[in-house]
């Protein structure tokens, strides 16, 4: 099966209303809840894999004044959630939604279970009210339900349901097998493919991921990191050059979607923090050079395209931050396409930011995300200079790979094979710190 830019925009990249773990759990159980026709709920649980939990654990859901948790999330979802929004399932909550769910909570009516071996991303939801019981599921992608039944029946004619039934696969996992045997530079001519409907919703993404970098900049959310390093340029503390400009960007937008600041990111390979490291650093050096709206928005493209097949290699979730290894890596590429550099200088800027970042891990979705899209944003625009300066890492490095191709392959090896354990490591880590007494 054959797939164009166009595609991968399609499938790849969608507005989301804070992090998307806590909406990809909202929407589960929106969905499942839109099919008891408003009734009293009387219970929900749930069921979810490492990774999700491990992101869905300590990030702020917007709307809610700051409250956190992936039962939180489940209850909002299921109380006030719009399931035909997707990722923007939770832009329909209000107070009452937020008071409806904190009583369920309080009553320990909603239940999270962590199912330790599941591999893949995944949600499973179960809403009793009265005597019927309603069911959903996702799979592979955040907002990918594929599943839905009401008192054992299944819902085949829910538009919810994201796979017919006589597919086998979803589109991602079609697109993902078919990325992975592309080369380079066939990646690099897709962004010449980009047509004028392309260039629009590029546009309405960067537009909404800049809402966030500007919010984030004005008022400190979360750690205040952007703000912070906008005040240190102000007073000449730091020198205020393109990759200063990508690092105060980029991590104030995270500063306020981390916070659940109540606006969406245009997310990219299913992350919104994905979506504002491929983007926001491109915005960020157009600012210092001479070039065209439309060249910035290739760019961009460019940047969602090496972020989806680096992505394809890696799996959706694990113990690498995929901010800095692949969202990172695309926009190293995406200012080296910005700044004029050729298919070998992309190449090149790949390479030096996977060297340096490729150890970067994740260990949830947080506030102090936004100290890491600061790094990854910093480091792409300094791989992607160093590689016009002819600064290019050897093959005979670690990781990397004779090709670039290899070397993002190297990478999605390392974090499907040699990461598990720390992966595994790391949610225990979480796991025994969250149970603790320690702070009270």
């Amino acid at each position: 099966m054959l797939f164009t830019a166009k595609d991968i925009l399609k499938i790849q990249v969608a507005p989301a209303l804070g992090c998307t773990e806590p909406g990809a759990i909202a929407l589960c159980a929106a969905a499942a809840a839109s099919l008891l026709k408003k009734q009293k709920i009387s219970s929900i649980e749930i069921w979810v894999d490492p990774n999700i939990y491990k992101n869905g654990l300590a990030v702020s859901i917007p709307g809610t004044g700051g409250l956190k948790g992936l039962d939180t999330a489940a209850a909002l979802g299921a109380l006030g959630g719009d399931p035909h929004r997707k990722l923007e399932v939770l832009d329909t909550i209000d107070k009452e939604d937020v008071r409806k769910a904190a009583a369920l909570l309080s009553a320990g009516k909603v239940k999270v279970n962590l199912l330790q071996d599941q591999q893949g991303l995944y949600i499973k939801t179960i809403i009793r009210s009265g005597g019927d019981t309603a069911e959903s599921v996702i799979r592979e992608l955040h907002d990918n339900i594929t599943a839905l039944s009401l008192n054992g029946k299944k819902a085949t004619d829910s538009p919810l349901v994201s796979i017919p039934r006589h597919r086998q696969k979803s589109d991602l996992a079609l697109l993902e097998d078919w990325l992975k045997d592309l080369s380079l530079v066939r990646l690099f001519e897709m962004a010449d493919e980009f047509d004028a409907e392309d260039l629009v919703f590029l546009k309405k993404g960067l537009d909404l991921n800049l809402q966030l970098a500007e919010y984030g900049i004005k008022h400190g959310p979360g750690y205040g990191v952007g703000m912070a390093l906008k005040r240190m340029a102000i007073q000449k503390l730091i020198r205020n050059d393109m990759v200063l400009a990508a690092k105060i960007y980029t991590s104030a937008a995270a500063d306020a979607r981390m916070a659940g600041v109540k606006l969406p990111a245009m997310t990219s390979a299913g992350s919104g923090n994905h979506g504002l490291t491929a983007t926001l650093p491109i915005k960020a050096v157009s600012d210092f050079v001479d070039t065209t709206e439309a060249e910035v928005l290739k760019a961009i493209g460019f940047s969602h395209i090496i972020t989806a097949y680096i992505k394809a290699h890696t799996g959706r979730l694990g113990a690498l931050c995929g901010c800095s290894i692949a969202a990172g890596a695309g926009a190293a590429a995406g200012v080296t396409c910005l700044l004029g550099g050729s298919i070998h200088h992309i190449a090149d800027a790949i390479k030096n930011i996977i060297e340096d970042l490729a150890g970067v891990i994740c260990d949830g979705a947080k506030a102090g995300c936004a100290f890491k899209l600061s790094t990854a944003a910093g480091a792409a625009v300094q791989a992607a200079l160093f590689a016009l300066q002819g600064v290019a890492v050897l093959p005979t490095d670690g990781i990397i790979g004779f090709t670039p191709e290899q070397t993002m392959k190297n990478v999605g090896v390392l974090a499907t094979l040699g990461m598990l354990e720390t992966d595994r490591t790391i949610l225990k880590i979480m796991l025994e710190k969250k149970f603790s007494n320690i702070g009270d």
